[in-house]
């Protein structure tokens, strides 16, 4: 099995091509002039460290006499979402997460040294193919890839770069520089603006700042010279897993050093003088837009690509799941078509971005994406907005953060460490946003407990977690331990709509169809196959059949004698349920051994002149593999290996996309019309129902 996700790069292009998207982005509305995109954004910085915000916490403000007027400008002219968030805290992930709309574990970058795969449909390759130019300027970082896909023009640096001189890739081509980084970036962005005002345009700014090691320009060295950090509650509650994980001892010693640094005792002011720096170069960019005449036509949107700890729960840097390192500032402006002076406390995510792009660009963004457009909000329709998400971070070798899962809602949040149950944290944010008191083992909370458990299964469901297969740390998630002997998905095709394949059995496992229309051969009706045709479901927790049974059903009219029914997972562990030669097969494949058996007489099919529906059932268990033919066994075995893992693909219905389950003289797609599918977590009735 190669190393492919469900929904990551190829299946993002196997969709975007199916859809039309990358070829010629299907327009949403018409807007009455295309708008200008300037998309600029910082290194660490949390969303608190901004002047407007300072100035409204009042006696609450930790940083009261941080300064950011260009910033505060911004946020005066458009609006400031106050709850905005990244689904994983880290720098390449939330860059990534920005340019697809996808989670982590999904679009193939999940950590900080993972190149970005270059196949990937993202906001700029759809906005370039819809006739904009586009241009990346600045931090990248992903790994030390030297691609900039999706951009016309790119004036970048390599992986962290430096703050005086740093070596610039201008259009792949290094270039001596002279002078801050951030100076320098903001020069080359100008010189795009200048030379791009007559077109659509894209750019992206990435600003170092205010990354380590936190090294301001001449001028602003002296800024904020005595100033001091005022306490918060929570710099003498440490982090529930501090001295649970082992660092090698120059690592330890490095972070011991940077987190007495950040706590009460101290105050970094380099970070702040860096944003202050940062804060100058925004300015330069607005006023060249005002210079230039494009501030009226340009959708600017200001944000970091991930909070920073400042000695809370005794840690500096970012990566886990209390809210200084969730949390980043969010500003979006657009003269004349968004509001204005205005803030915002719907929840906002980092995946967000991309869709909301392409909305106010007037293209469709396509389903994998799975932020939403804030026109609504904009618009201020907010009422079926989110009231949770999922977060996510995959501890690296190397540093101390643990892999940790967490359910946030707008007023409380779950947080899990896979591996250690003892560490689980539950807070209610209402009463306690400092995150000081653990509730998860509170019986008075236990409603809470109860609450929160159910969402954070729901929305680790709805985006389609799946460990990546090239994390460090590969752990497995804990919502599937034992099977739900229930169905968990039901396709029957008569609630659809359009594409959307609807999951009747309420675990919300709806999939899409690609070339596979509605038909119906005299009474049976269902979807009709042609051979290049599929329906694909995205991976989630319910459709795991590495739990002790998994059970599936196919009816189907058969029009060739080969073809793929349903198929999930590669060859290291998945399974695929396939006619070949008119003989209904199941493979099964666990840690890279294959099990196949196969019914010895021919279901009915145009080929043989028998026509008529058939269905077959097959089951998994940790031991064996059986088949039914219409309520009839018909083969079984006792498998070679058992499918112990949650696979990495999602499954296919009709044929099988991704990592192939069948290596050699695998079927082709199935061609006829498949009534009805299910999935049965647990071993069905043995029964046709």
């Amino acid at each position: 099995m190669t190393n492919t996700l469900s929904f990551i790069p190829r299946a993002f292009l196997i969709l975007a091509l199916a859809g039309g998207w990358l070829a010629s982005p299907a327009p949403a509305t018409e807007p009455a002039s295309r708008p200008n995109f300037l998309f600029v954004y910082t290194d660490d910085q949390r969303w608190d460290a901004m002047g407007v915000v300072q100035r409204e916490q009042g006696e609450r403000a930790r940083f009261p006499w941080l300064t950011t007027p260009n910033m505060d400008r911004l946020a005066q002219g458009g609006t400031r979402f106050r709850n905005a968030f990244v689904t994983l805290s880290l720098c390449a992930p939330s860059r990534a997460a920005f340019l697809t709309g996808g989670y982590n574990h999904l679009n193939g970058v999940a950590n900080n040294h993972t190149p970005f795969p270059t196949d990937n449909v993202t906001y700029a390759s759809l906005l370039h193919a819809a006739g904009y130019t586009t241009g990346y300027v600045g931090k990248w970082h992903m790994d030390k890839q030297t691609e900039r896909p999706g951009f016309d023009y790119s004036a970048s640096f390599v992986a962290q770069g430096r703050y005086f001189d740093c070596p610039m890739l201008v259009n792949g081509h290094e270039t001596p520089s002279t002078g801050w980084v951030d100076d320098v970036s903001t020069d080359y962005a100008l010189d795009f603006l200048k030379k791009n005002r007559s077109r659509p345009f894209a750019l992206v700014v990435g600003f170092k700042s205010t990354h380590g090691p936190f090294d301001p320009p001449e001028r602003a060295k002296d800024r904020f010279a005595g100033d001091e950090a005022r306490p918060v509650p929570n710099l003498d509650v440490p982090a529930i897993y501090q001295g649970g994980v082992k660092l090698a001892p120059k690592q330890a010693a490095k972070q011991a050093v940077k987190n007495s640094a950040l706590t009460k005792r101290g105050t970094n002011l380099g970070y702040f003088r860096c944003i202050s720096a940062a804060d100058d170069n925004l300015g330069r960019l607005l006023d060249g837009l005002d210079q230039l005449d494009l501030a009226k036509n340009t959708v600017v949107i200001f944000t970091s690509d991930n909070g920073y700890y400042l000695g809370e729960h005794g840690l500096g840097d970012k990566r886990t799941a209390y809210d200084e390192s969730m949390r980043i500032p969010m500003l979006i402006r657009w003269p004349g078509h968004l509001p204005e002076g205005q803030t915002q406390d719907a929840m906002v995510l980092n995946v967000d971005i991309a869709p909301t792009l392409l909305d106010l660009a007037g293209l469709t963004p396509p389903p994998t994406m799975q932020g939403r457009s804030w026109r609504p909000l904009l618009a201020g329709q907010s009422s079926d907005w989110r009231h949770a998400f999922f977060y996510e971070y995959f501890r690296e070798g190397r540093f101390g953060a643990p892999t940790v899962f967490a359910v946030r809602t707008d007023v409380a949040k779950l947080v899990k460490y896979p591996g250690h149950p003892e560490w689980t944290e539950m807070f209610d944010l209402a009463m306690d946003p400092y995150e000081t008191k653990n509730l998860f083992d509170d019986p008075s909370a236990a409603a809470l407990r109860a609450k929160l458990e159910a969402e954070y299964a729901r929305q680790q469901q709805a985006v389609g977690f799946v460990t990546p297969a090239y994390a460090d740390e590969l752990a497995k998630p804990e919502v599937l331990a034992k099977p739900l002997d229930a169905w968990v998905l039901e396709y029957r095709f008569d609630k659809d709509e359009g594409d959307k394949v609807v999951d009747a059995s309420g675990r919300g496992n709806d999939g899409r169809a690609i070339d596979a229309p509605l038909d119906a051969i005299g009474d049976i009706k269902g979807r009709r196959f042609s051979g290049h045709s599929a329906i694909d479901v995205r991976k989630s927790p319910s459709l795991n059949p590495a739990v002790q049974n998994w059970t599936l059903e196919v009816t189907f009219v058969a029009d060739s004698p080969d073809g793929i029914l349903v198929a999930q997972g590669g060859q290291s562990f998945g399974y695929c349920l396939a006619l070949q030669g008119g003989r209904p097969v199941l493979v099964v494949n666990g840690s890279g051994q294959s099990t196949r058996i196969a019914a010895k007489a021919k279901v009915g099919t145009a080929h043989t002149g028998r026509t008529g529906r058939t269905t077959v059932r097959a089951g998994i268990s940790s031991e064996q593999a059986w088949l039914m033919v219409d309520g009839q066994r018909v083969a079984e075995a006792p498998l070679r290996a058992a499918l112990s893992e949650q696979p990495n693909d999602g499954l296919q219905i009709g044929d099988d996309l991704r990592s192939h389950v069948i290596s050699t003289d695998r079927p082709p797609g199935f061609t006829g019309l498949i009534e009805s599918v299910r999935l049965y977590s647990g071993m069905a009735p043995a029964t046709v129902e």
